[in-house]
């Protein structure tokens, strides 16, 4: 049997959250979670580009 949140739960669990850690904490948290995952799709992004330009330099560095 699945378990479901509503509404209230979430808030209850929310507000819980808030009192183990603090405002300021949880700020900090999200933010370089958010930024872990802007830098995880960057290099998702630009593995190609970054290989591309390893493999010019290299080339460049033989002759």
């Amino acid at each position: 049997m699945p378990i479901r949140f509503g509404v209230p739960e979430l808030v209850i669990l929310l507000a819980i959250i808030i009192l183990l850690f603090g405002v300021g904490r949880i700020a900090k948290i999200a933010g370089e979670l958010g930024k872990g995952i802007s830098s995880f799709k960057a290099g998702l992004q630009g593995g190609d580009k970054k290989e591309e330009e390893v493999d010019e330099v290299k080339t460049v560095e033989h002759k």
